[in-house]
């Protein structure tokens, strides 16, 4: 389903490198795509998408027959963190609770020795990791003031932060399962949010339009990235793809930016020397 990358031709770490930074690169779309299908449900939102998503796995559901304990795996952290974050951007002012929730490559780099204990945290990882958070706080805030009241909705955030960041870890910690078997994780998961949207949103009926903008979301950041993130982390150094994973925000806020034709600001530039710099940083560091 991914094109493999011969390691003859590409060394295992910058393939890794690559599928995340290809994962990266497909989030970047989903607040732009977020603000065109405003008017969508987001429950109905990610169950379609995600849906969509799984389709080409389809083919190679025979390599879905995964433990149960990986499965749980797979629906903590598609449907379990997508949950937690829409509870957060409810009942919580939504910059704040993003920018609670991208704590979570800071928290992928730190709880990494704690998952995988072959590895260990070095000064340069962590100034890396929190680098990194300080420049995705600025591409997020944008110059303008936060709100400074206290909001029961920060915990989903904080909790949804966390979960994203453990489910990345624990694809290593479970027995090793193709890359395939994210299809089923998207499939079961789409189902779910579609039972949220039936218990907990109002029924709507989508425009053409829509319909095509939720297929590009589905087979893009709610698709392929799931599928890129995997291959990432299963030939990767986590700590390293935690860091480049601050690329996220910046790509976001930029082509939001550039697609509404708002200039970019002082804040966005800051916000690329802090990110790019950590980025290059955890690269180099090693051990």
């Amino acid at each position: 389903m991914l094109p493999a990358m011969s390691s003859t031709l590409v060394p295992p770490p910058l393939a890794s490198h690559l599928y995340a930074l290809g994962a990266i690169a497909l989030w970047a779309s989903l607040a732009t795509l977020g603000v065109a299908l405003s008017g969508v449900p987001p429950f109905l939102l990610t169950g379609l998408s995600l849906l969509i998503g799984s389709l080409p796995a389809w083919p190679r559901w025979r390599e879905w027959r995964v433990p149960a304990r990986t499965l749980a795996m797979g629906l903590y952290g598609l449907f379990g963190y997508h949950f937690l974050l829409f509870i957060a951007l409810r009942h919580a002012p939504p910059v704040e609770a993003n920018l609670v929730n991208y704590l979570w490559p800071l928290l992928i780099v730190v709880l990494a020795p704690l998952f995988l204990p072959g590895l260990r945290l070095r000064p340069l990882h962590l100034l890396a990791a929190a680098a990194g958070f300080a420049g995705a706080a600025v591409a997020i805030v944008g110059g303008r003031s936060l709100s400074g009241q206290w909001s029961w909705g920060y915990l989903p955030a904080l909790a949804a932060a966390f979960m994203w960041a453990s489910y990345s870890l624990m694809t290593k910690r479970v027995p090793a399962f193709p890359t395939s078997a994210i299809g089923l994780f998207g499939l079961v998961s789409g189902l779910l949010s579609l039972l949220c949207h039936a218990l907990l949103e109002p029924a709507v009926t989508l425009s053409a339009r829509e319909w095509g903008l939720v297929a590009v979301m589905g087979l893009g950041p709610l698709g392929a990235a799931f599928f890129l993130w995997d291959k990432a982390l299963k030939t990767g150094d986590p700590r390293t793809i935690g860091i480049l994973s601050y690329l996220t925000p910046l790509a976001s806020t930029s082509l939001l930016l550039l697609v509404t034709g708002r200039p970019l600001t002082w804040s966005t530039g800051l916000a690329a020397a802090l990110i790019v710099g950590a980025a290059v940083v955890g690269v180099r560091a090693r051990g």
